[in-house]
């Protein structure tokens, strides 16, 4: 049952040297083969991501900070340092390419990160059904090359997708570019399995099934490591890359509402206002957008593109660019949407920050709204996403930084207006969804970690579990 949310932040005290050790010794034995790192510039290189978006998070994460990091390649090498922790009472971080934005893999206690990416083995891909098995270190976009082999191709990936790792992707990732088909990554369905190691002084290598795995999606790698990963695929699909250019913002708007609303096969849909269209890095080949122009990017079916083109112009919009995705030398369009968006914009403004949210339906009265009482300062990109089976939008606007309080007075307005707010300036998993405890997540954190040792401080609801 979901709780309540307690509001307060945990703080902790690095490991004793004495702690880290004995353990740094133990991990040191030759039997072991680990790569063991103490050098201060990789610490700090593996203590990071890209939370770095957020001002806020910049300032709470500031000093956060591994005293030493692990490289696995082996399951058995997991194993050894889960349990090594365990028997030392010393923090562990688990970590992948470190691409998400909510500082899931910074260590708020020190200890130990372990670096899961050389754990990139394709298991196997079950012919009946499509089903792959991939251990977590695999980057999407290579663990894609291997299905197409199958005919098969991930159902949903981040606009991170080349360097992105699977495991990071369901620890800490919703949706992205296939979420307009699919929905998110919690949606029962895509997650079939996981096989986890538990922090223990004797650490179990678990085989869970799909209901026993959801408490450990999206769970920041705080109640369980993730060692293998069982996902539903799609059939694999030559999509169309399109620019789609509008004069007239409610025109696109409309077509972003209804396009997704035919029968046209569509994997991505992403809506940017013109002063966000004129500073993306468009592909090759494809013009700049005139003054004023309003920008939709789509991946598109093939068989869609007989119709799509007229379709869209009796809306209002015209077709810039196509091309086939993947057979341009130039920037892939899904680099261009979700949180690439945010990082072409900041490249030149660093000053400005976003937010994320699941907008209302309709979602005029908002927009209107915010406009009317931001201005510039608010900027509108919208991506199509799929919630319950139903097409929506979701937003991820740029704002102009200017404070916490604008910050909050912005994220108050959006929610009394219908939103639902995906903050990425907060730390915990619970802060950063629906605001409510997962007695489930929790509950998977006992079982797995009793001492609490995976990235603490990231599960709200083990604070209130550990006093009580």
């Amino acid at each position: 049952m979901d709780q309540p949310r307690p509001d307060f932040e945990p703080r902790f005290e690095p490991v004793s040297d004495t702690r880290l050790r004995a353990l740094s010794d133990e991990l040191s034995q030759p039997h072991h083969h680990l790569e063991l790192i103490r050098e201060p510039v990789e610490l700090a290189r593996l203590s990071v991501d890209f939370h770095t978006y957020s001002p806020v998070l910049t300032a709470k994460l500031r000093g956060c900070e591994a005293q030493l990091a692990v490289k696995a390649r082996a399951v058995e090498q997991v194993m050894a340092v889960a349990g090594a922790c365990a028997r030392h009472g010393v923090p562990l971080t688990v970590r992948g390419a470190g691409t998400g934005n909510y500082g899931q893999c910074v260590p708020l206690a020190g200890g130990v990160v372990l670096d899961t990416s050389p754990l990139q083995q394709l298991r196997g891909v079950d012919p009946s059904n499509g089903l792959c098995t991939a251990e977590p270190g695999c980057p999407l976009a290579d663990l894609d090359r291997k299905l197409a082999s199958h005919g098969r191709s991930l159902r949903m990936v981040p606009s991170t997708y080349r360097t992105a790792t699977l495991g990071g992707f369901i620890a800490g990732g919703a949706g992205g570019i296939g979420s307009l088909r699919w929905g998110f990554l919690r949606d029962p369905g895509h997650l079939m399995g996981l096989e986890v190691v538990t922090v223990e002084r004797q650490p179990r290598r678990l085989q869970l099934d799909a209901p026993a795995s959801h408490a450990l999606n999206h769970a920041y790698g705080s109640n369980g490591i993730i060692t293998a990963v069982r996902l539903s695929t799609t059939e694999s699909i030559a999509w169309q890359e399109l620019v789609v250019g509008f004069d007239d913002w409610q025109a696109a708007l409309e077509v972003a509402r209804g396009l997704p609303g035919t029968a046209m096969l569509l994997n991505a849909l992403c809506l940017v206002e013109a002063t966000i269209a004129a500073r993306l890095p468009w592909p090759a080949g494809c013009s700049p957008p005139a003054p004023g122009e309003h920008r939709i990017m789509l991946l598109a079916a093939p068989d869609s593109l007989p119709l799509l083109p007229h379709w869209v112009q009796r809306q209002g919009g015209t077709v810039i660019w196509q091309a086939a995705q993947g057979r341009s030398r130039s920037l892939p369009l899904r680099e261009l949407t979700w949180n690439h968006t945010t990082l072409h914009w900041r490249g030149s403004s660093p000053h400005w920050t976003y937010l994320q949210m699941l907008m209302p339906s309709p979602e005029e009265p908002l927009l209107s709204a915010v406009n009317q009482r931001w201005g510039n300062d608010v900027l509108w990109h919208l991506e199509g996403v799929r919630q319950q089976g139903a097409p929506r939008l979701a937003a991820l606007p740029l704002m102009r930084w200017r404070g916490q309080e604008d910050l909050d007075a912005l994220i108050a307005q959006c929610r009394d207006l219908g939103a639902i707010i995906f903050n990425p300036h907060v730390i915990t998993v619970e802060d950063g969804g629906l605001g409510v405890i997962d007695a489930d997540q929790v509950a998977a954190k006992a079982a797995f970690d009793p001492d609490g040792l995976l990235n603490p401080g990231k599960l709200g609801g083990w604070f209130s579990h550990s006093r009580g």
